[in-house]
């Protein structure tokens, strides 16, 4: 059910009810008379609860068919067994029309769903036609699920069998209703009911309340079944036929309603017959697909009639987004008739799967380029499938599974059928003639004449804005309308009445076109009252209209438009024109109408009919002008009142001075214009002026300030009308000063135009020199505003007096202070006062060199007058001084004059330091030198501070704070009290002398004491040793430096111990020590000793200790004893030098050079910068080769690995330093050079150079080989380095050209038995004659390609195809006048034989041309005749060519005028079995020669743009071919970027989407740092030099062969090796022979064609403990096989073999213990192979254990023979990670590449020349077109054939080579004007 409940947007109760229609209709099948089928809807309360019955006449269900009808899922195919079929021998019907053979109800699950979808219980009730009783089942929803659930196959129930019309057993209430439907049984002979209650409330509702709806959907369903094959076609009659005995009727019955009674025939708008009744014309056709299937099709043509189309509308699918008629002035869009439904509703055996549609097919669906139809016929089609039972459906019948899948497969056939019969033919072709027959024949459009022009509509949205056509008439249904013909229009909202302008119509039309839609642009009319242009579709003009009637119309509406205004002042206070008025006066308020001509009141323009007419407004305005322009100061806008006319109120706001105008003017009430259809409306105009008035008020003017105390001031007044217009004084008057705290006085006041108050004067206190502010208040008596407050700020006024504190005449102070006075400067009224230059000067006497005073009071007027201190030398007692003080500038200020009295300072004044020793105080006096002890501490020290008459002074802590000294930071306040200074610390060194200062410092004076300590050694401490030189000595040389000895105190000061017989106290002692050349002397001046001659005797180098001794002191010296001078050199290393070290040509020695310089004693010299230089044969190369190597500081120098090329055999290297001049020899290497057997020296090419090859054929098969420098084939090469290269010849040079075409080797087949070998076959050989050059290479690497010799082949031409002209002759015009030259059709030509490609052949070839001239068409006979009056002319074919000097036709021969005739040369070549394509000529013909003379000019211009086109659209075609690669290419780059980065993020690694080289880089650099860390740590590796693989049959030694992981295995599996580890592994006994004989047998060798292979282990047999893969035991210790643990890095077969034979089946373990428990279990069982244990034990297999030779040594022992590890595992997963990344960094970068080559080549098709180019090719087609109509000759397609040069095949190939296509590009970009 569930598909019920997902259906697609619609209610699915319809389609549940067709499943139970279905089933009736498969019951009733087999009836003679009339199908009945009736669907009851019971909804009368009255009768029980809601009931929906279906009840068919069909055949009726025995009981036992109404048991199995139960079954869930048991159709009718297989119901059997215990289930009598309900379909007893079920045969599949005939196929019938449209598959309507009732055969629709067969999956056994349809109808149980639906019942139950509807409601809860169903009952069943039928009859078969031979039984007595009726049958009735009973099932509820909730057991049937139950049932369904638990996958019970039959329902368990209870079937009733009872009479007809039986219903005694009905009881419930509910179910009255089936009391009358069973009832109706006695009339029935067969019949079957399904009665189901428990109609879902939700599904009632639907059915009553959309009865209309989903019974038409029924209609829809069966309309086949009920109308027939036809369907509903209502135009014809209806004939009596088999489907006319099909009655489904539905009826409805509610309580209190007339019963809704309906029969599915009578309903007249279901889709389908909308569909078939609105149809032209159909196509009928029938599809094939694989199997039995067959499907039905019909497409219906839905024809455009004049302004509409006439495809139905589906309330499921509207198309519309309105109704046209609410359009009001919109833009209608054109729609696409179908919209976006799909073309294919599709029927299955006749009935209708609701769910499925099909959108179209391939050959029905709109083309790409316009087809032969128009692109919107292609939305005019319908179309239903009809299918058979092939085709699966679901369950419910909702939707097919996979009908369109099969319909769209390749392999579906479709036929059309015309007449009933069935026809193969090209589908598309057929349907797209259809499609423009039925646009021809039905669509009634509209044509639009007399074309104007393209232009754009910005009025309309961008994506419709142009082009539009535009046209003068248009002729609709036979009525023609043109421009400027009065016309109406309907569905607008209003009705326009206007003249036409023109048409429009979309798209990029030229010249008369036959269109749908359009829009006409209407002018309307009258223009002096619509001044509009409307623009409408063309369907909404009125096609009824009589044009006298618009014509009438329009002349009304003229007289009924405004005049005049009328203006009246009902409450007085009338403007006079030009009169004069004081500002202020009030204009009073008007009463204005607007009259018509005929005098009439009007308030609103005349309108049309349908009330669109426009309101009139009246605007005020009252306007101002002044010199700066109009200013509008008034502006209203009265409306008509209905009841009142227009009206303005009062004005009393016109106050400014100057001229004005008030002007009325009718405006329009949208736009409030004042003019309509370019005429004014009515206005008027009074203009007056306005003036100022009488002074009300006063303002103050610009006032001088400043403003002072007692000086003067004038006030300036302004006075001004009430609204503030400038006004003169002209009464006298006496104004009135008052301020607050000031008293005023004036002189007098001015009278006229310029008013001032003069001699204005204040006094008063301000408080400040910045002055204070003050209200000034000035009254005038008799003004309206009598008063204005005046804001002034009163400032001090000049100096008058001196104020000087304190005030006592006699003032005392201390010597050396400074004495402040206050001073003030004082204005009259005592106001302090401030003024420029307001210096005040204080000067002292009674003393000499006294200060002097000076303060600036110009900005304050007042000061604290001050200065330096009054100081007076050598004052022991008081002294009497004098001080003036004046301002010298105000000599009107009278001086002050004060007595001071000076006492001497109170403060300190001198600072003395004493050492107490004792009880004795000894003074130091500054700067005094002190000796103390080194080390030791100066304790009591004190200080004494005196004042200036020489009293001490007690130090309190304010004087303690000043005091500082210099040796500590930390000074104790409390000892400062008491006179006590900090402790001294005596420095420990002699050579340290300490500075100590005392320091007092205050606000009077600062002082200072301060005294030196010189330390004294102390008591001696310790010897002490000093080594003066170098602390090196060469071995074998003596020291080059002294040793100095000296006595020192405890902190290291020099004491003078040492004496001439102090030598022999000192001893020296020091292991190596030679003492013989040891010298000692005493030195006076430092009373030292000084010890040379240090030498040591020969030993290992490294630091050496000498120690000294003397009485109890002791000390030591350590000297660095290098080695020797360089006297060798040694190899660092390296294998033995006796024997030959082998080494493959061209390869690197396997350790690197690095030789060590070293003394006589083989100790390393570190000598750096000493020359090292190698000696060697010329014919041995080194690699790198004359590289300057020079020894480090080491004295080591490391000159690399080198690569070696040499010729076979035995060479030498001998290695020599340069030091100081002298030569040092060094070792002598000797090497043995084998050939490589992997570097490839050669190709080898082999073919069959007997064979020939013929253009456009294939080469024969090429088979390549490298080979290398041992003259063997080199195999496991890739085949994608490989390559074969072909060019033409000549080419400059003897290296491919840049342009060679490349191919790649072929996939090796089966039956290619060469190994090594690579192929190149099926190449094609070129096209064109000539010789051409083949060369192979192998790429060795990126830079360097190794190549064949070039192979030269000679390219012969194929077989002969065609005859064709050596140069293509112009087209001839001829005529048969008697003027040889007008009837010459050729001259000179030379026409070939060429094959395919147009290579010239048929040399040897020798017969005839035939020349015959032919018409268009065979029944042409009147043919034009070659002179001699014949119609065919032969000439000689020679050597490959035919030579025809002329060819001229007959005079007056026969020939229609202005034909084309065409000439047809055709070879006759008996020795060639084939027929030869003939050439042909065609020429035109004419009777007059003047016509003839035109036509040849215009025929030599039809060539010439031929040949351009050709050019041109060569030059397209290959940029469209490289934009298609291009584009290719940018998937391909795409795909594998994105693949890479899914491979990335299977390693963890995500790339961000931008700045992605950024982040690769950084993570590259990241990985290969890790990775270079992991390989650089250090791992176990084989020391044992490897055997040099001198050729592929040498695998290496066995030690080198594996690797392992673990370190404990290593060792126990080396060691137990140890005796094969040095053998080396041949392929072959040959190559092991080889060794043995360059070795001398020396070298052990183990070839593997020598092993028994059938003894070898099998590398996958289980452990011995495991048998049939089970534990025959528990092992402890970890077993596992030996040969388990090893890896193998190459040749993994190979070394299988080999390690299964040297191990066997050995086995590790962890220990000892662990190996017996194992042996002793396994025993037991079966044979136990050799046991090794991790901790380096061995039990062989014998059983035998201990001893030295079952033990392995320790690691180191085994020296160097030891099986490497392998690479950790990281290393390998960063190895691919670092690939993947680098892969996906080639990646990104050729996606960019390929990126920004497709935009390259994008701009490039789009830039001006190519669209200019574009231009002039369109330009020349179309040229070439109306030459072509002008000759009368048959157009050319694009190209005439014989013009077209020759292509190359690309059937197989839809991107041609990109050598060929690249190169054509290149050729065709630089095609220009003058080329073509």
């Amino acid at each position: 059910m569930y598909e019920y409940y997902a259906s697609e947007g619609q209610n699915p109760l319809p389609f549940a009810l067709a499943e139970l229609i279905d089933n009736s209709l498969s019951a009733t099948s087999r009836n003679n008379g009339i199908r009945r089928i009736q669907i009851k809807l019971l909804f009368d309360e009255a009768q029980g609860k809601p009931a929906v019955a279906v009840i068919d006449n069909g055949r009726g269900m025995t009981s036992k068919q109404l048991n199995n009808w139960a079954v869930y899922r048991l159709s009718k195919f297989t119901r059997q067994g215990d289930f009598e079929s309900d379909h007893s021998g079920y045969v599949r019907p005939v196929p019938v029309p449209r598959s309507l053979n009732s055969d629709i109800s067969y999956f056994g699950v349809g109808g149980k769903q639906a019942v139950f979808f509807v409601g809860q219980s169903a009952r069943m009730i039928s009859k078969p036609a031979d039984s007595q009783d009726v049958h009735e089942l009973l099932l509820s929803k909730e057991d049937f699920e139950k049932k369904e659930k638990n996958k019970e196959a039959i329902y368990s129930g209870y079937i009733r069998n009872r009479k007809p019309s039986d219903s005694v057993h009905i009881t419930n209430d509910d179910e009255r209703f089936l009391h009358h439907l069973i009832l109706e049984e006695k009339e029935k002979d067969s019949f079957t009911a399904v009665v189901i209650t428990g109609v879902q409330p939700e599904h009632i509702q639907y059915l009553k309340n959309y009865f209309h709806l989903w019974t038409r959907q029924l209609a829809h369903i069966y309309h086949y079944y009920i109308h027939g094959p036809k369907g509903n076609e209502i135009r014809t009659s209806k004939e009596v036929g088999p489907f006319n005995n099909i009655d489904i009727e539905i009826s409805m019955f509610e309580k209190g309603k007339a019963p809704k009674i309906v029969n599915l025939r009578e309903i007249q708008d279901d889709m389908q017959t909308l569909y078939i009744n609105t149809a032209a014309d159909s196509f009928e056709f029938k599809a094939h697909v694989e199997g039995d299937g067959v499907v039905e099709g019909i497409i219906r043509y839905h024809p455009f009639l004049y302004d509409r189309e006439t495809y139905p509308d589906d309330p499921c699918f509207p198309s519309k987004l309105k109704d046209e008629d609410d359009d009001d002035d919109c833009f209608i869009i054109e729609k696409a008739a179908r919209g976006k439904r799909p073309i294919f509703e599709c029927f299955w055996n006749g009935r209708l799967i609701p769910y499925t549609s099909v959108e179209d097919f391939d050959w029905c669906t709109p083309p790409k380029k316009r087809g032969l139809a128009p692109i919107e016929c292609y939305n005019r089609i319908s179309g239903a499938l009809f299918t058979n039972d092939k085709f699966q459906v679901s369950t419910n019948k909702l939707t097919f599974m996979d009908l369109e899948l099969k319909l769209k497969d390749k392999n579906t056939l479709f036929t059309r059928i015309l007449n009933g019969q069935e026809q193969r033919m090209k589908i598309d072709r057929e349907f797209a003639l259809w499609l423009k027959d039925c646009h021809e024949k039905y669509d009634k459009q509209i044509k639009f004449t007399l074309f104007k022009g393209i232009i754009t509509r910005p009025d309309l949205p961008s994506k419709r804005q142009g082009p539009w056509a535009t046209y003068s008439a248009i002729e609709w249904d036979g009525k023609i309308y043109k421009a400027g013909q009065l016309v109406k229009t309907i569905k607008t909202l209003p009705l326009f009445y206007g003249s036409i302008v023109r048409f429009f119509l979309h798209g990029d039309h030229d010249g008369e076109v036959y269109a749908t839609g359009g829009e006409v642009q209407i002018a309307m009319e009258p223009q002096a009252l619509y001044d509009e242009i409307k623009t409408v579709p063309i369907a909404k003009l009125d096609r009824t209209v009589a044009e006298k009637a618009v014509k009438k119309y329009v002349e009304d509406e003229m007289a009924r438009l405004p005049d005049r205004l009328s203006v009246t002042w009902p409450e007085g206070d009338e403007l006079l024109p030009n009169e004069i008025r004081p500002a202020g006066t009030p204009i009073g308020a008007l009463r204005i109408e607007i009259l018509n001509k005929k005098g009439e009141a009007m308030q609103k323009l005349p309108g049309t009919s349908h009330g669109g007419s426009k309101k009139l407004l009246v605007e005020l305005k009252v306007i101002l002008h002044s010199s700066s322009g109009n200013k509008e100061i008034i502006s209203h806008i009265s409306q008509h009142g209905g009841k009142w006319p227009y009206w303005f109120k009062k004005m009393e706001n016109i106050q400014k001075l100057g001229n004005y105008t008030l002007k009325l003017q009718v405006v329009l009430n949208e736009s409030n214009a004042d003019t309509y259809a370019g005429r004014p409306l009515p206005s008027k105009a009074i203009k007056f002026s306005v003036k100022e008035g009488k002074p009300e008020k006063f303002s103050f003017g610009l006032l001088d300030s400043p403003f002072r105390v007692g000086v003067p001031f004038n006030i300036p007044l302004e006075f001004q009308d009430e609204f503030g217009h400038t006004s003169q004084l002209v009464t006298d008057i006496q104004p009135v000063l008052e301020a607050s705290g000031l008293s005023l006085h004036y002189e007098e006041i001015t009278n006229g135009p310029n008013c001032v108050i003069r001699g204005v004067t204040a006094k008063g206190p301000v408080n400040s020199c910045q002055g204070k502010n003050f209200n000034l208040k000035v009254i005038l008596p008799s003004l309206k505003e009598d008063s204005q407050i005046l804001k002034i700020r009163l400032l001090p006024g000049p100096p008058r007096r001196l104020k000087v504190k304190p005030d006592s005449e006699i003032l005392v102070i201390e010597n050396g202070t400074a004495f402040p006075f206050q001073v003030e400067v004082l204005d009259e009224s005592d106001n302090i006062t401030a003024q420029p230059k307001l210096i005040v000067h204080c000067k002292f006497s009674g003393a000499p060199n006294l200060p002097l005073y000076v303060v600036d009071c110009s900005s304050s007027g007042t000061s604290i007058l001050t200065g330096p201190a009054i100081q007076v030398q050598n004052i022991k007692k008081d002294q009497t001084l004098k001080a003036r003080i004046e301002i010298p500038s105000c000599k009107d200020v009278a001086a002050v004059e004060k007595t001071i009295k000076l006492l001497p300072s109170s403060h300190v004044a001198r600072l003395q330091i004493f050492s107490v020793e004792g009880q004795k105080a000894i003074q130091i006096k500054h700067q005094d030198e002190v000796n103390w002890i080194a080390g030791d501490v100066m304790h009591n020290l004190i200080f004494q501070m005196y004042d200036e008459g020489e009293r001490e002074i007690d130090i309190t802590s304010a004087l303690a704070e000043k005091i500082k000294v210099n040796w500590t930071p930390d000074i104790n306040k409390e000892h400062l009290l008491q006179g006590l200074l900090p402790d001294v610390q005596v420095p420990t060194s002699v050579k340290d002398m300490r500075y100590c200062q005392v320091s007092f410092q205050d606000d009077h004076v600062s002082l200072e004491s301060a005294f030196t300590v010189r330390p004294l050694p102390d008591e001696p401490k310790h010897l002490k040793c000093e080594l003066k030189g170098g602390k090196t000595v060469q071995m074998g040389q003596e020291l080059q430096g002294e040793i100095v000895v000296i006595v020192t105190d405890q902190y290291g000061n020099q004491i003078q111990a040492f004496s001439p017989s102090s030598l022999s106290a000192l001893g020296i002692a020091g292991v190596g020590l030679d003492s013989s050349n040891l010298k000692m002397t005493f030195q006076e001046n430092t009373e030292s000793i000084s010890v040379r001659g240090i030498k040591f005797v020969p030993g290992p180098p490294g630091n050496k200790d000498l120690c000294f001794t003397w009485r109890e002191f002791s000390d030591f010296i350590r000297v660095k004893l290098i080695s020797g001078p360089p006297a060798k050199l040694l190899l660092i290393d390296w294998p033995e030098l006796k024997e030959s070290i082998p080494v493959i040509n061209g390869k690197e020695l396997q350790n690197p050079l690095i030789v060590q310089l070293c003394d006589q004693w083989d100790n390393p010299a570190p000598v750096p910068q000493v020359k090292i230089s190698l000696i060697k044969a010329n014919n041995l190369k080194l690699t790198p080769s004359n590289q300057q190597h020079k020894t480090d500081e080491k004295g080591r120098a490391n000159l690399g690995v080198f690569s070696v090329s040499a010729p076979r055999g035995e060479h030498i290297i001998q290695i020599k330093a340069i030091h100081n001049k002298n030569t040092i020899e060094g070792p002598v290497i000797k090497l043995m050079i084998l050939p490589d057997p992997e570097k490839p020296i050669r190709l080898n090419v082999k073919y069959d150079k007997d064979a020939s090859f013929l253009a456009g054929g294939l080469f024969t098969d090429f088979m390549i080989s490298v080979i290398s420098e041992d003259d063997s084939v080199i195999k496991n090469i890739n085949p994608a380095r490989i390559s074969m290269k072909m060019w033409k010849l000549p080419s400059p040079g003897n290296r491919p050209p840049a342009n060679a075409e490349t191919f790649s080797c072929n996939k090796i087949k089966d039956n290619d038995k060469e190994d090594g070998c690579f192929y190149f076959r099926d190449k094609v050989i070129p096209h064109k004659v000539g010789t051409y050059c083949i060369q192979f290479g192998f790429m060795m690497d990126k830079a360097y390609t190794l190549s064949s010799e070039q192979v030269i082949v000679d390219v012969l031409p194929n077989q002969p195809v065609k005859l064709v002209p050596e140069i293509q002759p112009a087209t001839p015009a001829v005529s048969n006048v008697r003027s040889v030259v007008s009837r010459t059709l050729v001259r000179d030509l030379h026409l070939n034989i060429t094959d395919e490609y147009s290579n010239h052949t048929g040399i040897d070839l020798v017969g005839t041309v035939i020349a015959t001239i032919k018409g268009s068409s065979e029944e042409d006979t009147d043919v034009p005749l070659f002179i001699g009056k014949v119609k065919t002319l032969e000439f000689p074919f020679v050597n490959g060519s035919a030579e025809i000097t002329s060819l001229v036709l007959a005079e007056n021969s026969p020939g229609r005028d202005s034909t084309e005739y065409f000439i047809i040369f055709e070879p006759q070549l008996p020795a060639l079995s084939r027929t030869l394509e003939p050439y042909i000529l065609q020429f035109m013909f004419y009777n007059d020669v003047k016509k003839q003379q035109q036509m040849a000019a215009l025929t030599k211009e039809k060539d010439q743009l031929s040949k351009s086109i050709i050019m041109y659209r060569s030059l397209f075609e290959a940029s469209k071919q490289l934009l298609d690669e291009m584009k290719c290419q940018v998937e391909e780059a795409k795909l594998k970027e994105a693949q890479l980065r899914n491979e990335l993020k299977a390693h963890n690694i995500d790339i961000p989407a931008t700045q992605q080289m950024t982040h690769i880089e950084a993570l590259l650099k990241r990985k290969v740092t890790e990775q270079e860390e992991l390989k650089k740590k250090p791992r176990r590796s084989c020391t044992l030099p490897n055997y040099t693989k001198g050729s592929a049959d040498v695998l290496g030694k066995i030690a080198h062969l594996a690797q392992i992981e673990d370190d404990r295995a290593a060792m126990v599996i080396s060691w137990h090796l140890a005796s094969d580890m040095d053998c080396v592994v041949t392929l072959t006994t040959d190559a092991a022979r080889r060794i043995y004989d360059e070795t001398q047998g020396r070298q052990q060798v183990l070839p593997l064609d020598s092993i028994y292979k059938k003894t070898l282990p099998d590398w996958k047999r289980p452990l011995p403990h495991l048998r049939n893969g089970k534990l025959c035991f528990k092992p402890i210790g970890d077993p596992i096989f030996a040969r388990d643990l090893l890896t193998f890095p190459d040749n993994k077969e190979h070394c299988e073999t080999v390690f299964g034979m040297l191990l066997g089946d050995t086995i590790i373990l962890d220990n000892l213990d662990a190996a017996n428990h194992y042996r002793r279990e396994v025993v037991k069982i079966t044979h136990c192979p050799t046991l090794l244990t991790r901790d380096g034990d061995r039990i062989r297999s014998n059983g035998k254990f201990g001893g030295l030779q079952n033990k392995a040594p320790p690691m180191d022992k085994l020296r160097g023979m030891v099986f490497g590890a392998p690479i950790p595992k990281q290393c390998l997963i960063l190895g691919e990670q670092i690939d993947l990344l680098q892969q996906y960094r080639s990646a990104v970068c050729k996606l960019g590449s390929v990126n920004k080559d497709l935009n390259g080549q994008l701009e490039y098709l789009h830039t001006p020349d190519m669209k200019k180019k574009k231009q002039e090719l369109d330009e020349q087609e179309k040229n070439l077109k109306l030459i072509e109509q002008k000759l009368g000759m048959t157009p050319t397609r694009k190209c005439n054939d014989s013009l077209r040069p020759p292509t190359k095949d690309m059937t197989d190939c839809p991107i041609p080579p990109k050598r060929m296509r690249r190169e054509t590009t290149r050729q065709n970009r630089i095609i220009t004007k003058t080329d073509v």
